[in-house]
């Protein structure tokens, strides 16, 4: 970065860490006008970053993962002291107290947020490199990230990470792995923050990139595709393989039909062959019994 507060640890200031007194119940953060820019908009919530996110972190009773969301100390009564990232990731938290208050309360957590993530704008990214910078250092914020789809139009680079060390924030090694590509490891998150054509994306070293709202409509839209066409393959095949068995079956009976054809004409042979033997015996006998009543005729 070109600006000094990159450079330099900051450390919250002393006055801070005293505990305070329970907020009153019912006490919320006021209502801030959203961003006007629609950066966080396209960047975050457009291609679905946020919830590809909280469906990998889960835990949602003490999973926060949420855009503008006011922090501050403790519950404001105005602007002063309150700052509000583009997103916001803070875990081991109470969720529902953070939504009814519609804003974080650090010292009502006992924690600052884990992950903080601001989108470049023509209006904000001085103040992102600079006061947010100290103010995000002091709350604690464990890891503070900037994101610039036009790479190095509004920050010196386009995906900027710092983690807090010592009380102050140390830069998040960026690296480039391909033309347009680069990308940062998040360690409170366990993700790697990747710059990709000017868009946002988490990858997960064990599963891979968390799929975009397009991905995942398109993804669902192939598996299904798929699956008719597995099953279409699945009907051809039974089909084929019930027009084989039915072929087969047929052979079978025509085998059988031929086998009983032959059995039955070789019965009429035998009962032919049977008539005509007993036909000749009888014949015999016949011409012998009319050879000896010649016989006994001539011996008279």
């Amino acid at each position: 970065m070109t600006t000094n507060a990159a450079t330099t640890a900051t450390r919250p200031p002393a006055a801070t860490t005293a505990a305070p007194a329970d907020a009153p119940a019912g006490a919320r953060f006021p209502d801030y006008p959203p961003r006007d820019d629609m950066m966080n908009t396209r960047h975050l919530h457009d291609y679905g970053n946020q919830p590809a996110l909280r469906l990998y972190l889960g835990r949602p009773e003490t999973t926060i993962v949420l855009g503008e969301v006011p922090i501050a100390w403790d519950i404001p009564r105005g602007r002063e002291g309150v700052r509000i990232p583009d997103l916001l990731v803070a875990l081991n938290v109470n969720a529902e107290q953070i939504l009814n208050q519609m804003g974080y309360a650090i010292r009502q957590h006992g924690k600052a947020p884990d992950f903080v993530l601001e989108v470049a704008s023509d209006t904000t990214s001085r103040r992102d490199e600079t006061d947010k910078w100290h103010d995000y250092a002091a709350f604690g914020v464990t890891e503070y990230w900037l994101f610039d789809p036009d790479w190095g139009q509004r920050y010196e680079q386009g995906l900027i990470g710092w983690t807090l060390a010592n009380g102050g924030y140390e830069p998040i090694p960026i690296h480039e792995y391909a033309a347009d590509m680069r990308y940062g490891y998040s360690a409170a998150l366990g993700l790697y923050v990747c710059w990709e054509y000017g868009r946002l994306r988490w990858y997960d070293a064990e599963t891979g990139y968390l799929r975009s709202h397009d991905e995942e409509r398109n993804g669902r839209i192939e598996e299904r595709s798929n699956r008719i066409a597995a099953e279409i393959l699945n009907d051809a095949f039974a089909t084929e393989r019930d027009t084989a068995a039915a072929e087969r079956d047929a052979a079978v009976a025509e085998r059988d039909t031929a086998v009983a054809e032959r059995e039955a004409a070789a019965a009429e042979r035998d009962a032919e062959r049977s008539g005509r033997l007993a036909a000749e015996a009888d014949n015999r006998r016949l011409q012998d019994e009319i050879a000896r009543l010649r016989a006994a005729a001539n011996g008279q």
